[in-house]
């Protein structure tokens, strides 16, 4: 599922989950293992990128649509855990984004402290609303504090997806670059974050990171508990299916 070479001071993860890196229960506590485990690690920084020509397509629909509710109500957990393992990992994150990254996969971007994505590789955006969910507490706030807040209602209520060039004028990325340049240029990021004191950059991380904490903290719960009783919904869940059968299935 996950390849992990390292390159002097940087892991380096690459995702091989199937065509489309598609996140299943399997497949976040797998990643979310990797990163636990690179806490502990020698590695000074991660880069994480996938092979093929997408970086995630998010929420296995499928896989979800087939389980019904009870498997929903196993892997919000797992997602969840995906997300915290990686938008509070103490080191630095460089996310090297090689093609379409959408809706749980755009969060799973949007959790590094930079994203850098090749020219025309692909699109990005969250399309929850489309298939008819809304976002997990902490997925929510992730895009909360990733994206300009003058785009937040656009990117969260339209299910929008950009390019290249207008994800990064609209703040989804932080750069682009050519194809064949991304992991050098990732890599030359991550070795400026590793050269860093890893003290000074962990406690700042967690300050910038502060509000999102303390949201979760607040009314992750509640929040949760509502999303849950949606997603599982006969309704969302028919929703789910008719998006799967119009969308993904002619893929």
């Amino acid at each position: 599922m996950i390849e992990l070479r390292t390159d002097g001071d940087i892991a380096i993860l690459t995702m091989r989950h199937g065509k489309a890196n598609a996140l299943d229960s399997e497949f976040c506590e797998a990643l979310a293992a990797r990163f636990v485990d690179l806490r502990n690690a020698e590695a000074k920084a991660v880069v994480l990128t996938a092979q093929g020509r997408i970086f995630s397509a998010g929420v296995d629909l499928k896989r979800l649509s087939a389980g019904g509710a009870d498997y929903v109500r196993a892997f919000l957990p797992s997602l969840h855990k995906l997300y915290d393992a990686v938008f509070f990992y103490p080191k630095p994150v460089v996310m090297a984004i090689n093609g379409h990254t959408m809706a749980g996969g755009a969060v799973l971007a949007a959790c590094g402290d930079r994203r850098i994505m090749a020219r025309e590789a692909g699109r990005i955006g969250v399309t929850e609303m489309l298939v008819g969910v809304p976002f997990p507490a902490l997925a929510f706030e992730v895009v909360r504090f990733a994206v300009p807040p003058r785009h937040l209602a656009e990117f969260t209520l339209t299910g929008a997806t950009y390019p290249t060039d207008a994800a990064l004028t609209k703040g989804w990325i932080d750069e682009v670059v050519a194809p064949a340049d991304l992991m050098t240029r990732a890599l030359e990021a991550a070795n400026f974050y590793a050269s860093l004191s890893p003290l000074a950059f962990a406690q700042t991380k967690s300050q910038i990171r502060q509000s999102v904490s303390e949201r979760v903290a607040l009314s992750g719960a509640a929040t949760d508990k509502a999303v849950t009783a949606i997603w599982t919904h006969k309704a969302s869940l028919d929703r789910v299916a008719a998006y799967v059968a119009k969308t993904l299935s002619k893929a």
